[in-house]
């Protein structure tokens, strides 16, 4: 029976429900939620970042039901916090184009847009950094939870203009504004997950938040995104076996002669 093979599918809900294989690394997320905070991580593009803070954001949002067989379900049992619903703030870099004046502001702004229409906060008044401090206040005051917050590829509106010096640095100081929050409201947050392509040392994610933990190059973390030889053999042997007998069969075919 052919099975639902995952390309360039980046969504853990939508992998989960659709039937989807999936390559556990549940194992990973459990580590990371229960040993740290504040985490970076840098991946090249097309190496399953989006989908490690899909599934973090899946977790942290109670959705027992999508890990059901996996590692971290059994790895949960019998600890009465886990599964709780946390406030999550998913900042998403992808997609947009950055090289025009006001784009990053602009995302920005539809991000905390959404969250104040969902939290009921009157945002019209104050900067980007204000509106996300106020919303993280109101998100611990109405859940009685402290806030997650993920980035995903925080850099892309670097490298967008990274021949553009003056929008650069222009870029860079709107996220020293509005990042600057995750050191300052500390007491507010639970979890921080950041990924992205490269290290910016000079912006305030990393300037700031001196405490990040960068998992980059962590050994104990090698396998955390991307598909291991043995995670190959062992979770698409059905499929190696075919592509297998597909390879032999049109060898074999062209080497038979056919008579005249």
């Amino acid at each position: 029976m052919t099975r639902k093979l995952p390309i360039g599918i980046q969504g853990f809900e939508g992998l989960r429900k659709d039937g989807y294989v999936y390559v556990d690394k549940t194992e990973y997320v459990y580590r990371l939620v229960h040993e740290g905070k504040p985490y970076f991580l840098s991946r090249p593009r097309r190496f399953g970042k989006s989908l490690l803070l899909s599934t973090m954001k899946a977790y942290w949002e109670g959705k027992k039901e999508l890990f059901a067989g996996l590692a971290i379900e059994k790895l949960e049992e019998g600890n009465p916090d886990a599964w709780k619903s946390y406030p999550v703030f998913y900042f998403d870099f992808n997609g947009a184009n950055y090289r025009q004046q006001g784009a990053l502001e602009e995302a920005l702004n539809i991000q905390m847009k959404r969250w104040e229409r969902e939290y009921a906060i009157n945002g019209e008044h104050g900067s980007l950094g204000e509106r996300f401090q106020s919303l993280l206040i109101e998100a611990v005051n109405k859940t009685g939870l402290r806030c997650v917050v993920l980035v995903d590829e925080y850099d892309k509106p670097l490298l967008d203009v990274i021949d553009h010096k003056e929008l650069q640095e222009h870029n860079k100081d709107v996220f020293k504004g509005f990042f600057s929050t995750l050191k300052s409201f500390d007491e507010y947050i639970q979890f921080i997950f950041i990924t992205g392509v490269s290290k910016f040392h000079k912006i305030s994610i990393f300037s700031d938040l001196n405490q990040l933990n960068d998992i980059s190059l962590d050994e104990g973390f090698a396998c955390l995104c991307g598909i291991t030889e043995s995670e190959m053999i062992g979770c698409f042997d059905q499929e190696i076996g075919m592509l297998s007998y597909c390879t032999r069969f049109r060898t074999n075919m062209q080497n038979t002669i056919i008579p005249a």
